[in-house]
């Protein structure tokens, strides 16, 4: 088992430091180099668990992806927003996830497959518009609205990337939100949605919070 943790560990540490210099260097300039060096590990270690640059960028889009989840909402556009709101809220705070969103946009990293985090963000908002269709008018297409959410959203934060290194990010999305929402969702029930640039942060803080006591309950039952 020891062998085992010290194994995940390392593979942290690895895409860890990938994450670091993708962010930095964007794909093409960064190299296997200087990530054994910000890693601090051996080349056999990384090769261990990646065999490619390739597939050290794929680990980092799959990582960001590992998003801590939203409790479901009695209110699903409420649960919507959340979801987007905590999305921007680790954007701004979390480098593995800064880095995925620069990779996924990176028009210089031609080999790179960066289709997975569009498609799984639409699926999400898809999902989430489906279960919402009460609360929604009668127009929407669930796939139609989720593709102009997911891409508006990558075009806001790029924009809050360049403008401010994304501390401006919570009020971007917040104001992305309040111009697409009373086109799609019903106006009695958008009056109950909370839509503010702080909700990002109260969002973080409730499911955080909840994945701290889940883990002190695994640790307590594996003892015991």
């Amino acid at each position: 088992m020891a062998k085992q943790d010290r194994a995940i560990r390392t593979r942290k540490t690895i895409l860890a430091a990938a994450a670091q210099v993708f962010e930095e260097r964007g794909y093409q300039a960064a190299t296997i180099t200087e990530i054994l060096a910000t890693a601090g590990v051996t080349k056999g270690a990384l090769y261990f668990h990646f065999e490619s640059k390739d597939q050290l960028a794929q680990g980092v889009l799959e990582e960001q992806g590992q998003s801590l989840t939203v409790p479901t909402r009695k209110c699903k556009i409420q649960e919507l927003v959340d979801t987007v709101a905590l999305h921007a809220y680790r954007l701004e705070t979390d480098p593995m996830v800064r880095a995925g969103v620069r990779l996924s946009l990176d028009q210089q990293a031609t080999e790179l497959d960066r289709s997975g985090p569009f498609v799984g963000w639409s699926e999400i908002m898809t999902g989430l518009l489906r279960e919402a269709r009460g609360e929604l008018l009668p127009h929407v297409n669930a796939t139609e609205t989720a593709d102009v959410l997911v891409g508006s959203f990558a075009g806001v934060q790029a924009m809050s990337q360049i403008i401010s290194n994304y501390q401006d990010l919570g009020h971007r999305v917040s104001e992305l939100l309040r111009h697409i929402l009373p086109n799609v969702v019903l106006s009695s029930v958008l009056a109950t949605v909370d839509l503010t640039a702080e909700r990002g942060a109260l969002v973080y803080d409730e499911v955080s919070g909840a994945a701290r006591m889940e883990n002190l309950r695994e640790s307590v039952g594996s003892v015991s």
